[in-house]
């Protein structure tokens, strides 16, 4: 029978009833009780997590698919994932791997011929053989496998391979100061700014979002965000504003905002995709609200998305969707002007 693998940031409360740390639903479990996330359970007053060897998906991607603009542009990023998510969005583009273990009654147990197992030294060997600069933890979230890609990213650290999260935000601090010595860029998605859609829709709270967020910045982690615009949800110009705003005034100017175009998905195949317009006011928000680098995601050659100085307008990173066509920055600065441009660049 599987046991799964010890867990990382979880103690004990009372009896044999255990606390999960890991991410901000702080799920607490009595014996044999799953967690929200269906991949970690109590097993005998220990947390086990049951998705550290399950890889279901692994590819070698463009960094730009992450999306990550401002971090390392042009190089390719090993990507992977194990199954399980903690929220329950009904537009999952990715339901297949991230709901997989909340099809039935029990969590992620017994053994699944979809998955494979793969040590953490060998994922970092496969980057290297793939001329990858980096490692994502990409396409469910990646809290959920956290003690595999705490392994991993330690690991690739030691042999000069960067690490990314693409990630929902919704973890602990204990997480990020856990991770933050080895995670080098994360671009989170900011899904609303509603904490009752929070809630209704995605199983989860606005606060934690916004409060790791602003400790992300804080760690001195190279921070992107994304902002899927989901007709009727989240596309008012009053909450795309507060989007803009919190971006601006809580986390800099200088973090990337992604706006991306919603296309319908799982429970929610019969939504509109976003309107053109309604990307171009998101747009327009961000940068009356000050923010340096806005994108337009999803809608590759209807919308700009390279990328400018700030201060003079020259083209520095000329790309169409995923594809860098050249990068014109002279150490981190625009060649024209001299203004320093944010980000990771060697």
């Amino acid at each position: 029978m599987n046991n799964g693998h010890d867990a990382m940031l979880w103690l004990t409360t009372e009896a044999e009833r255990v606390q999960c740390n890991l991410c901000a639903h702080r799920c607490k479990l009595a014996e044999g009780a799953w967690g929200i996330c269906h991949v970690r359970r109590n097993v005998a007053g220990q947390l086990r997590t049951f998705s550290y060897d399950r890889i279901v998906a692994m590819n070698v991607d463009p960094i730009e698919k992450k999306p990550l603009f401002h971090f390392l542009p042009g190089t390719e990023s090993l990507s992977f994932a194990t199954p399980g998510c903690n929220f329950r969005c009904s537009f999952c583009q990715n339901w297949q791997i991230s709901q997989s273990p909340r099809q039935g009654e029990e969590g992620l147990a017994g053994e699944d011929r979809n998955t494979q197992s793969i040590p953490p030294a060998d994922i970092v060997a496969l980057a290297r053989r793939h001329g990858c600069a980096s490692i994502s933890y990409t396409y469910t979230e990646p809290t959920i496998f956290f003690e595999l890609a705490y392994d991993t990213a330690r690991f690739a650290h030691q042999q000069g391979v960067r690490n990314c999260f693409v990630s929902n935000g919704f973890m602990t601090s204990e997480a990020i100061e856990t991770i933050r010595p080895y995670l080098d860029a994360i671009n989170v998605d900011l899904k609303a700014f509603s904490d009752e859609t929070y809630k209704k829709v995605y199983g989860g709270r606005l606060q934690p979002v916004l409060d790791a967020l602003k400790m992300l910045v804080q760690a001195g982690i190279w921070v992107e965000v994304t902002t899927l615009i989901v007709p009727d949800l989240n596309d008012s110009p009053e909450e795309l504003r507060q989007i803009a705003m919190f971006i601006a005034n809580e986390l800099g100017q200088a973090v990337p905002w992604h706006v991306s175009r919603f296309h319908g998905d799982y429970q929610m195949r019969n939504t509109q995709s976003t309107p053109l317009k309604t990307l171009g006011l998101a747009c327009r928000l961000g940068t009356e609200a000050g923010l340096k680098y806005v994108y337009c995601g999803n809608v590759p050659g209807q919308a700009d998305e390279r990328t400018c100085c700030p201060m003079c307008g020259d083209l520095l990173i000329d790309r169409v969707g995923f594809t860098v066509k050249s990068v014109n920055l002279s150490d981190g600065k625009c060649p024209a002007c001299g203004e320093k441009i944010e980000g990771v660049w060697e």
